[in-house]
């Protein structure tokens, strides 16, 4: 089967691309790897997605969306809306000790799976994010960076395949194209998303 934008195409390609018929156990090991390391890798504008949370009064935090992994902007909904600002857990604990005071948060920051505000909230406000979204896993369907660079997934997923090989030639080879490859598309969407605009300050 030929590298056709499927996920059981992909794991096909891997198959055929180290010459072996015997580890269909394990290529989707090499896969889920992939797309974990890619997940650390890039930020791209097609993960950025709007969407909404809810604060909970006299509750410091809110649970993150399963599929996060950045924030763009966070802010609470209003006339006239407001901006949060990102600070570290140390001076969000420093300023709101104890959660005190609470009112309408201006900071945040984020702890464990939980998106964290200060002051504590005082009621329930409608926050704001726009925050780079994970890719859905291949297993579950395929995704925009494995239709447009199907490159990408297969290096990486090589680089993976032949260090369980104990290959630690070609494991540098596909790891190099991967590399390479995840930097000239990042360096290409950053040029895009920011031309003519000053660039913004991401929130981890």
């Amino acid at each position: 089967m030929a590298l056709d934008g499927t996920y059981a195409g992909l794991q096909a390609s891997i198959a055929a691309w180290i010459n072996r018929t015997d580890l269909t156990a394990v290529i989707p090991d090499f896969i889920s790897l992939a797309e974990a390391k890619i997940s650390r890798d890039l930020r791209l504008r097609k993960q950025i997605v709007l969407s909404t949370l809810s604060t909970v009064a006299s509750t410091r935090g809110v649970n993150l969306p399963s599929d996060w992994l950045q924030f763009e902007n966070v802010s609470i909904d209003g006339n006239p809306e407001r901006q949060l600002t990102y600070c570290t857990v140390e001076h969000l604990d420093y300023q709101y000790p104890n959660g005190d005071p609470s009112g309408k948060p201006s900071l945040f920051t984020i702890e464990g799976d939980q998106i964290l505000f200060g002051p504590m909230p005082d009621a329930v406000y409608t926050v704001n994010i726009f925050y780079y979204q994970k890719f859905t896993a291949l297993s579950s369907g395929a995704n925009w960076l494995f239709t447009n660079h199907p490159n990408i997934y297969l290096n990486l997923a090589l680089s993976y395949a032949c260090h369980y090989i104990k290959d630690a030639k070609r494991t540098a080879e596909y790891l190099d194209l991967y590399e390479r490859d995840a930097a000239a598309l990042q360096t290409q969407d950053d040029m895009a998303q920011h031309s003519g605009s000053s660039l913004r300050v991401r929130s981890t």
